[in-house]
């Protein structure tokens, strides 16, 4: 690919773009509000996202009219922010992102609205990779915060460079707003996908980091697939299928129900075509390729999910549950605005897969796991109601 613009340094955001500490978050404030009578109002905790402390915190105290101070919603509220925080996992594509900007020798800069003691603990969840920055910043070290363009201005100048020479990757709207006022490009990977069609002064939009090509940029580019497939840390889920459909080749397509699906490491920012196994409470194990996206058709904001069955001999039956235990990424989704023809899974796809599985850089990840005895989901892995699998 050739490059649309050259960068000589790059610029994260955290929450949101590095760890998914906003999943892993997602029932604090329900929490400390049920303790006044309260409950969330999602949309107004939707624009609060990647807001500075003391923002978020004043209109929080307003718009439910607490009888506390900023200052006492604070202290209340930090020892379930730390406690949660804990559960927070590097977002998929990051580690890989990171160990290769940093081998390859491009300057990496941390900037977050977060104030810099809350950047401190959640750094931590990205182990030795958090010593791949050499610049951290949180907002209260700066005059403005995002959407204003300081805490990029101030990351480039002490990473000794022009702000117009940076890539920004972002996930939340206001920082968007901020790296393009600092002048610099912007890559956004929407953490609310409902908000996607409000992303549009990004210069790119991505699903995930596993879809990011660093010789867009004018950096490296990645040299880790193993004949077209990636492998990536595991990704958990559990549905029920709700119906089986044969395709034109025969291949076994599961359809899922709608209704309660949980799901462990599947962040909401996951879309595309992956590989891995299935587990079946009455018939085994099977290998299959998964396809996944959100439909944002109007009227509807769902996630749906096909899976393709690559093993002949399994029958699907209605209401089975299955375990699915994803490690291995082919591509992202056709573009469509059908969501059914754009989760197509092609011939081609089914024989990525296949072939990869067979391969010991996926294979061997099964034999550790016992043939996919997969762990307990975490605690914060609450079903979605209303999730489509389809």
């Amino acid at each position: 690919m050739a490059a649309t613009h050259r960068v000589s340094a790059v610029i994260f955001d955290l929450d949101g773009t590095l760890l998914d500490t906003e999943r892993a978050t997602r029932d604090v404030l329900k929490e400390f509000l049920g303790t006044y009578g309260k409950v969330p109002d999602a949309a107004k905790e939707e624009k609060r996202l990647g807001q500075m402390h003391r923002e978020s915190t004043t209109g929080i105290i307003a718009d439910y009219g607490l009888p506390i101070t900023v200052e006492e919603y604070s202290e209340a509220i930090y020892p379930l922010y730390i406690k949660r925080w804990q559960r927070a996992r590097p977002l998929p594509g990051v580690n890989r992102l990171l160990k290769h900007l940093h081998k390859n020798g491009v300057p990496l800069a941390l900037a977050s609205n977060s104030i810099r003691r809350n950047i401190d603990h959640k750094i931590l969840k990205l182990g030795e990779l958090k010593d791949c920055f050499s610049v951290v910043l949180g907002g209260d070290q700066v005059p403005h915060g995002k959407p204003c363009p300081d805490i990029f201005l101030e990351a480039a100048k002490r990473l000794g460079v022009n702000p117009s020479s940076c890539l920004v990757i972002e996930d939340s709207l206001v920082g968007v707003q901020a790296a393009k006022a600092s002048g610099a490009k912007v890559v956004a990977v929407p953490s609310l996908q409902s908000q996607r069609h409000c992303y549009s002064i990004a210069d790119l939009i991505l699903y995930s980091l596993l879809d990011f090509h660093p010789e867009l940029w004018g950096l490296p580019p990645f040299e880790d697939r193993i004949q077209g497939a990636l492998a990536m840390e595991p990704l958990l889920s559990n549905a029920q299928i709700g119906d089986a459909v044969q395709n034109s080749t025969l291949t076994l397509i599961a359809v899922f129900a709608t209704g309660e699906c949980t799901y462990d490491s599947i962040p909401d920012q996951i879309s595309g075509i992956f590989f891995g196994w299935t587990k079946s409470e009455t018939s085994g194990v099977f290998k299959a390729v998964v396809s996944t996206g959100w439909d944002l058709s109007p009227g509807k904001f769902e996630r749906v999910m096909h899976i393709c069955f690559l093993d002949s001999h399994y029958k699907a039956k209605t209401e089975d549950h299955l375990e699915l235990l994803l490690i291995g990424y082919i591509r992202k989704l056709q573009s469509s605005e059908n969501i059914s023809q754009a989760m197509n899974i092609t011939d081609e796809d089914q024989a990525t897969a296949r072939d990869a599985l067979d391969l010991p850089a996926f294979s061997e990840y099964a034999k550790t796991r016992s043939a996919l005895d997969l762990p307990a989901l975490p605690e914060y892995a609450e079903p979605r109601n209303g999730l489509l699998l389809a």
